[in-house]
């Protein structure tokens, strides 16, 4: 039987993990490691969004296209606002409709997303904000399922987008930024505030008609005299207001507002880094108030 040493057991160092606090920047090194998680958590959302549905994936096509007859019947055959146009109302709004239908569905998915993460946000470390972008990634996979339906509206109407095309990934790169910093956000809000799962879906409608890019056309509906003229001054604040305009532009080989792109290209940034470095500050308190 072996004697017991007698020489004295080294403790060893402790090591401590805490929080970094303070303001953070967004740390896309950490996001980019974890990249697979991102894949898999928007995954889930897609499976889980479909699961037991009668209809399925269906829902993002229905969505948009049930909200242009909507509009079409509004706008266009009660009020008569779009009158003498060579692309009919309904494919008009339609091409605004999808990019609205992606940022709305991403805005209120991501704001809803870190308190649905709870059991995991509570058990493992991660850089939380996976959690909302990849709630934004899953709304990507709507967006591809409903676009085809313009794809059978073109050639039905001998409509050809124009050589502008080219920039609809860009586009729809800022769509994208802004949804992520308008969802990221609204999520570390709800976290704090839950009255807020309340708020967001007000916000999201009352959105949509603060962006009235998506169903009218700015150029021809606007009364220079009118005295809210005003308000067009005020509309490139929105994001999405240039955004949409845009995005419908070189769909349907128009002139694109270079001037309210710009504005709402930069707005589409600030939203962006207002919301994810407001996350970065609060993220650190999520295990304990969620």
């Amino acid at each position: 039987m072996t004697a017991p040493s007698s020489e004295p057991v080294s403790e060893a160092t402790p090591t401590v993990i805490g929080p970094p606090t303070g303001w953070q920047l967004i740390n896309f090194a950490e996001l980019w490691q974890f990249r697979d998680l991102l894949y898999f958590l928007a995954w889930r959302d897609v499976k889980v969004r479909y699961k037991q549905t009668l209809l399925g994936a269906a829902w993002a096509v229905l969505q948009p296209v049930l909200m242009m007859v909507i509009f079409t019947i509004i706008f266009s055959i009660i009020t008569e606002t779009y009158k003498g146009r060579d692309v009919p109302y309904h494919v008009f709004v339609l091409c605004a409709l999808l990019p609205w239908t992606f940022f709305a569905t991403a805005i209120a998915n991501a704001g809803n997303s870190v308190v649905g993460s709870e059991r995991l946000i509570t058990k493992i470390y991660f850089p939380r904000l996976a959690v909302p972008f990849s709630a934004v990634l899953a709304a990507m996979v709507d967006f591809c399922v409903a676009l085809p339906v313009l794809l059978v509206l073109f050639p039905i109407y001998g409509i050809m987008p124009g050589p502008t095309v080219v920039l609809l990934p860009v586009l729809f790169f800022f769509l994208a930024l802004s949804a992520a910093g308008v969802g990221t956000l609204l999520a570390a809000l709800n976290v704090a505030y839950r009255d807020f799962r309340y708020i967001i879906p007000f916000l999201v409608q009352l959105w949509m008609y603060a962006t009235p890019t998506i169903y009218f056309d700015l150029e021809g509906n606007v009364n220079p005299d009118s005295p809210y003229a005003w308000v067009k001054q005020l509309l490139p604040l929105n994001p999405m207001t240039g955004l949409i305009a845009s995005f419908r532009a070189v769909l349907l080989d128009q002139s694109v507002p270079w001037a309210m792109l710009g504005f709402s290209i930069l707005m589409s940034i600030v939203f962006f880094l207002l919301g994810c470095i407001y996350f970065r500050r609060v993220e650190d308190s999520f295990a304990d108030v969620i």
